[in-house]
């Protein structure tokens, strides 16, 4: 019962309120005296603590220990608990410390930055501002030409440069330097000054070659630059001693080329009577001959159109060389010398003045102009004197055509400054080759037709357009021009007028005919060998070609088989109108027609051949001629053979037979 009731028991000693209740209700249910009972608890109460008691004694050694051990852990605690307050000041102090530290590696950091920043700047400033033995030991001492020189006058135009910046900003160190510096640039200015006048004075020997001095310069340009920052006056006076010396030079040289070539041009020039409707005097006049010109170069172009082409860029005439070989050359081939000559000196000397001067735009311009005027204004007053007094209208032309061409090559080879100069001579030679193209169309225009005999063959005045023509078309093609194209057909207007004019003469059409023909045939030709097939010339003569062709080839075809021809356009008219019976009645005439062409068929078709042969002095003319005859008889023929009853086409000669005879007369080329 007492180990229940002490199991019951908690750690304080009292009971749990339930068990208390369940116990009292058990002691009320068993009728137990409760007074009696309460005794019995406080006996065994007494008791426990008796046991307590006993139990404590008994440990009281140990209890003690205990105690001593628990208030030796107290005062380790607390001196633990001192230490670690020690601790956490100590670490507040080292934190302290630590940014401290910090501060002042930041600044000890930006203080080693600015010291470093200013001592980079301040030894370049010393580097910019000293002069050193070596500078004026170059300066002073070495040749201009010695690479040590060059060196060092870069150095000192830093220098100096430097020097005045700082100035601006009241640096007192420049005063230091400032004389020193002045007195290496008088050095400096003067050994340059006298070097650039060295070598300008060398283009003025004789046969020099002054290629070589401007060469020289170049490589040293920067000489110039440095008197054009630092001396502007000197370096003016070097500019217009190269002005002056180069301006003379140009102009000797020019003055004295052209005047050796106009003396290797042809003694015989053309005049107003070499015109294209002046009468051609000198075929009746046999012993009268040109030394060194035909009149008919006038108007053929032969190969003096290699001056645009193989010749463009070739070498320029060497006068002594052709005197001593008697050369002589027509005006387009020594203005081509002449100008090649210009533009491979204007280009050197643009190129080198833009790069030794270093002068752009319109200062280039001017500058080019004080050097090259007189000599341009020279070959402009040659070229007007020419063309004053010329009428070789194909000479004019191509110098035209070379001004384009040297123009466009100046602009390939960067060099602008020339265009006034070609504009100019432009100028001069369009209104002189437009009043020798109209001068020409007025002596076509105004020639009388009856003063020349009646000749089948073509006319002198037709193989001279033909020639100019082509010569004004072919060297056109590049360069179009609408005035060009507008004179042109002027001339083709009047010459056609003429040739129908000529043709008029002949009292029968087919020999009007052959005559056309004739004229058409070589204009054609001379046009397509000489220009493109599609010119508009070309074009507008073959259509008047064929369509006389096409006439002529009736007319001949007609005295020999007229009747079937006639016959063929009647009943293909009779047809077309439904009148089949008409058509029928004719059958006697048919039958007779035919009989008529089986006879003489052969030798119609030789006597046919015969006539176009003696007609036209071209044998490739004839025989196309004749070929386009025997090609319409046979498309005759066949019209002929679908008019004819089956009675009459039976009495017909085979095609074949005629198509194979007529194959006998076909000419192989």
């Amino acid at each position: 019962m007492e180990e229940n009731i002490d199991s019951l028991e908690d750690e304080n000693g009292s009971f749990p309120q339930h068990l208390e209740a369940d116990v009292v209700q058990e002691v009320l249910k068993s009728g137990t005296d409760l007074r009696q009972y309460s005794l019995q608890i406080e006996k065994r109460l007494k008791e426990v603590e008796n046991k307590s008691i006993q139990d404590y004694i008994k440990e009281s050694q140990n209890i003690a220990s205990l105690h001593n051990q628990i208030a030796a852990c107290d005062s380790i605690l607390e001196r633990m608990e001192s230490m670690l307050l020690s601790f956490q000041s100590d670490l507040g102090s080292i934190s302290s410390e630590i940014l401290y530290l910090q501060r002042k590696s930041v600044s000890m950091s930006q203080q080693l930055n600015n010291r470093q920043g200013i001592r980079g700047q301040l030894s370049q400033f010393i580097d910019d501002i000293a002069v050193s033995d070596s500078l004026m030991g170059g300066i002073l001492e070495s040749p201009v030409t010695e690479k040590d020189f060059v060196t060092q006058l870069a150095v000192l135009n830093h220098k100096i440069n430097f020097v005045k910046e700082q100035s601006f900003k009241e640096v007192k160190a420049c005063s230091d330097v400032k004389d020193v510096l002045e007195k290496l640039k008088i050095s400096a200015v003067s050994k340059i000054e006298v070097y650039l006048l060295e070598q300008i004075y060398k283009f003025r020997k004789p046969l020099s070659n002054y290629q070589v001095p401007q060469n020289t310069m170049l490589k040293y340009k920067f000489f110039y630059e440095f008197l054009l920052t630092h001396e502007r006056c000197v370096a003016q006076k070097v500019r217009k001693e190269y002005v002056d010396t180069m301006s003379k030079i140009y102009y000797s040289y020019f003055s004295t080329y052209s005047k050796r070539l106009k003396g290797l041009q042809y003694e015989d020039s053309a005049t107003k009577k070499d015109l294209m409707g002046i009468e051609d005097t000198a075929s009746r006049v046999p012993f009268m001959k040109s030394s060194l010109k035909q009149k008919n170069t006038v108007f053929t172009i032969g190969n003096r159109g290699e001056v645009l082409a193989t010749q463009f860029e070739a070498p320029i005439i060497v006068p002594h060389a052709a005197q001593e070989q008697d050369m002589r050359y027509p005006f387009e081939a020594l203005f081509r010398s002449e100008q090649y000559a210009l533009v491979d000196n204007a280009c050197r000397e643009y190129l080198f003045v833009t790069e030794f001067f270093m002068v752009r735009g319109t200062q280039a311009q001017d500058l080019f102009d004080k050097i090259l005027g007189r000599t341009l204004n020279l070959l402009v007053e040659n070229l007007e004197k020419f063309v004053q007094e010329s009428y070789d209208a194909i000479a004019l032309f191509l110098c035209v055509h070379l001004v384009l061409r040297y123009q466009l090559l100046c602009h390939k080879r960067a060099v602008p400054a020339l265009d006034r100069y070609w504009d100019g001579l432009q100028a001069l030679i369009w209104p002189r080759f437009e009043r020798i193209i109209r001068m020409n169309i007025e002596s076509v225009q105004n020639c009388d037709t009856l003063k020349f005999s009646k000749e089948l063959r073509p006319h002198y005045i037709t193989r001279r357009y033909a020639e100019f023509s082509a010569a004004i078309v072919g060297i056109s093609e590049t360069f179009p021009n609408e005035l060009v194209n507008r004179l042109l057909a002027e001339l083709q207007e009047q010459v056609e007028f003429f040739i129908l004019r000529m043709a008029a003469i002949f009292p029968q059409r087919k020999e009007q005919l052959i005559f056309l023909i004739n004229n058409y045939e070589i204009i054609l030709g001379v046009l397509m060998e000489r220009t493109r097939d599609t010119s508009k010339e070309a074009d507008s003569f073959r259509d008047q070609l064929n369509s006389c062709s096409n006439e002529y080839v009736e007319e001949i075809l007609s005295p020999h088989f007229g009747g079937i021809m006639q016959f063929v356009k009647e009943g293909e008219a009779l047809l077309e109108k439904g009148q089949t019976e008409d058509l029928k009645a004719q059958e006697g005439k048919a039958l007779a027609l035919v009989q008529s062409f089986s006879n003489n068929w052969k030798q119609s078709l030789e006597e046919l051949n015969q006539e176009v042969l003696t007609s036209f002095p071209s044998l490739l003319t004839s025989s196309s001629l004749l070929q386009l005859a025997f090609k319409q008889l046979v498309q005759y023929y066949h019209r002929f053979h679908k008019l004819l009853s089956p009675t009459a086409r039976g009495q017909l000669t085979n095609i074949h037979l005629i198509i194979v005879e007529i194959k006998r007369y076909k000419t192989n080329f």
